[in-house]
C-alpha cells in the first residue's frame, strides 16, 4: 500500500500544450516601446500593468508566457531604465495581501526592490499614493523605507477624481503631489497589485515635467484585457474574474470605436481616466497623441497567441480557480458571497461549472469514502493522485508523497516514510511543541523525506521529481492551513479548496 492509501486515478493523458509565442512577444513589445520613446523624444513614463517578475496569472491563461517575460524585456535596456514603485496608503492601512504569494503589500514592496536589484535594475524611489494625515501605517512605512536609504514621495487624494478634470490638471490637483526626481529616460512605474495609483503617478509626473520644461510622454505596458480578443473570450473573462474584487469590468472602448470605427476591449478604469489624460496632453503639448485608452497601451499579447483553443481551455480553468479562491476568502472573513457570485456569473457565461476542474471530483469522492479531509492533484501526464487523512499524515502530506512516488515510478506498496520515522516527529510536536495535531504537515514530510534520501534510494528518487509538481492543479476538500498552503504555493502547485473548515472550532490556526 502507498503512504496515503488514497490511490492513483488514470485519466485522459494531458500534455501541457503551448498556446503562446513567447519570443515573438518579447520582440514585438520591445519594438513598440522603442517607437513610443521616439515619439515623445524625452522621458517616457511606462506604466506596467500586472506583475513584473512573477506574472503567474498570465502564464496560466497563456501557456507559453513565462512569469518573467516582462523583466527579461527590461533587461535589454536596463542602463536606460529607472523603476518607481507605487503603493496605495489605503492598501497599507488594511494590510492588503498579495494573494498569489500570501504576503502583505508592505512586504512585497521590499521584495520587489530586492528582485529589481538582483536583475541589475535601478530602483529610484517609492511613491505612496492616496495619502492623508489619517494614514499612520503609511507614514510609518515611509519612515522605514527612508531608514533603508530609499527616496519616498507622497501623492494625495484629489477631490472629484477622475471626473473634475479642471481641478485635477491644476496646482490644487496634480500640482499638490510631490514631484518624483528621476535620473533616467525610461521610468517604469509598477506596484504590488492593481489599484495602487500607477497611472495617476505617471500623469502627475507629466504635469510636473511640463512645469519644469521637461519633455515627457506616457505609455502603458499592458497584458490584460487583450484589446484585440473578443469581449467574451475566456482569456479576457479570466482577467475579469481575477480582478472581481476591484469592480473592474471589461468593456468595448467607446473612444476607440468613435475614432476608428473599430471594436477593441479595454476596462472601465482606463476608460474613466482617459478624458483626464487626453486633456492633460492637450494642455501641455497642444494635442494628444492618443485618441483612445487602447491607443495608450503597448500590448502585443493577442497577436502572439499561437493556439487559441489551448488558451481558451487554460483560461476556463483559471476562472474556476478564482471562483474557489473567492469562496474560501469569503468563508474565512465571514463575508457575503459578492465576489464569488460575480465569478459564478462569468462561469455561466463561459459554460463551465466547478466540477470541470478535474481534481475536484476525485478529492470529494475520497472524502466521501474516507469520511475525512482529502486532496487530489493532477500530474503532468494526466494521472490524478489522491490522498486522505490518516493517523500519521494529513491529506496534503499523503497526496504529496504518493505524487512523488507516481512521478518516480516507485511501486505504490513502497513506503517512503516508515512509521518509525514519523512517530518521533509526532512525539516532538505533541509533547514538546504543544501541537494538538500529531499528523505531519507538508513541510515536515519534505524534511523527513530529505533526511531519508541520504540512505534510501527511493526517497532520493522521489525528491528528484519534486520540480515536476510545478504547474500541477490540486484541490482540497477543506480549507488548508497556512503551512500546507504556503509549501504547495512555493512548489508552484495551483491550489484550490472547498470553503469548508476541517474543524468547527472558532479559533482557526492558519
Amino acid at each position: 500500500m502507498g503512504d496515503s492509501r488514497g490511490g492513483t486515478i488514470r485519466s485522459t493523458p494531458v500534455t501541457r500544450n503551448v498556446g503562446f509565442d513567447r519570443e515573438r512577444y518579447l520582440a514585438l513589445q520591445s519594438e513598440h516601446i522603442n517607437e513610443r520613446r521616439e515619439r515623445f523624444g524625452g522621458k517616457l513614463y511606462l506604466e506596467f500593468g500586472g506583475k513584473l517578475f512573477d506574472d503567474h496569472h498570465a502564464s496560466r491563461v497563456l501557456p507559453g508566457f513565462t512569469p518573467d517575460n516582462k523583466i527579461q524585456m527590461l533587461e535589454t535596456i536596463k542602463d536606460e531604465v529607472e523603476v518607481v514603485i507605487a503603493v496605495s496608503a489605503h492598501d497599507l492601512a488594511r494590510n492588503k495581501v498579495r494573494a498569489d504569494l500570501g504576503i502583505p503589500y508592505e512586504s512585497d514592496v521590499l521584495r520587489l526592490i530586492d528582485e529589481f536589484r538582483s536583475y541589475g535594475l535601478f530602483v529610484g524611489s517609492v511613491v505612496i499614493t492616496q495619502m492623508t494625515d489619517e494614514h499612520r501605517q503609511a507614514r510609518a512605512f515611509k519612515r522605514k523605507l527612508e531608514r533603508l536609504g530609499l527616496k519616498v514621495y507622497r501623492h494625495y487624494p484629489i477631490k472629484g477624481y477622475p471626473n473634475d478634470v479642471s481641478l485635477i490638471v491644476s496646482e490644487a490637483g496634480y500640482g499638490r503631489n510631490e514631484y518624483i526626481e528621476t535620473e533616467r529616460d525610461v521610468v517604469v512605474v509598477t506596484a504590488p497589485g492593481p489599484g495602487s495609483g500607477k497611472m495617476a503617478t505617471c500623469l502627475s509626473q507629466l504635469y510636473h515635467d511640463h512645469q519644469r520644461g521637461i519633455s515627457s510622454g506616457y505609455a502603458k505596458y499592458e497584458t490584460f484585457p487583450i484589446w484585440n480578443l473578443p469581449l467574451d473570450h475566456p482569456v479576457n473573462l479570466a482577467y475579469e474574474a481575477a480582478t472581481a474584487d476591484l469592480d473592474d469590468v471589461n468593456m468595448i472602448d467607446p473612444y476607440h470605436l468613435a475614432a476608428y470605427g473599430e471594436q477593441c476591449v479595454n476596462y472601465n478604469r482606463d476608460v474613466e481616466i482617459f478624458p483626464v489624460l487626453k486633456l492633460l496632453l492637450e494642455r501641455l503639448t497642444g494635442s494628444s497623441p492618443y485618441e483612445s485608452p487602447t491607443d495608450m497601451g503597448v500590448n502585443m499579447a493577442g497577436v502572439c497567441i499561437s493556439d487559441d483553443e489551448v488558451c481558451r481551455d487554460a483560461a476556463k480553468q483559471e476562472i474556476i480557480r478564482r471562483y474557489f479562491k473567492a469562496l474560501v476568502a469569503e468563508r474565512r472573513d465571514e463575508l457575503e458571497p459578492t465576489i464569488s457570485d460575480r465569478i459564478a456569473l462569468t462561469m455561466s457565461q463561459v459554460g463551465i461549472v466547478r466540477e470541470d476542474r478535474p481534481v475536484v471530483g476525485p478529492a470529494l469522492e475520497v472524502e466521501r469514502r474516507s469520511k475525512g479531509p482529502s486532496a487530489a492533484i493532477e500530474l503532468p501526464d494526466g494521472r490524478i493522485v489522491t490522498g486522505k487523512t490518516s493517523a500519521l499524515l494529513g491529506a496534503c502530506s499523503a497526496m504529496l508523497l504518493d505524487s512523488l512516488k507516481a512521478l518516480a515510478g516507485i511501486d505504490d506498496s513502497v513506503r517512503l516514510l516508515a512509521p518509525e520515522t514519523i512517530e518521533p516527529i509526532q512525539t516532538l510536536k505533541t509533547e514538546h511543541l504543544g501541537s494538538s495535531n500529531p499528523r505531519l504537515h507538508t513541510d515536515e514530510v519534505l524534511i523527513a523525506l530529505s533526511v531519508s534520501a541520504t540512505y534510501d534510494p527511493n526517497a532520493e528518487a522521489a525528491l528528484d521529481h519534486l520540480r515536476e509538481l510545478r504547474g500541477c492543479d490540486m484541490h482540497s476538500s477543506v480549507i488548508l492551513g497556512s503551512v500546507d498552503e504556503g509549501i504547495l504555493r512555493n512548489l508552484g502547485v495551483n491550489v484550490t479548496s472547498e470553503p469548508v473548515y476541517q474543524s468547527k472550532k472558532l479559533y482557526k490556526k492558519r
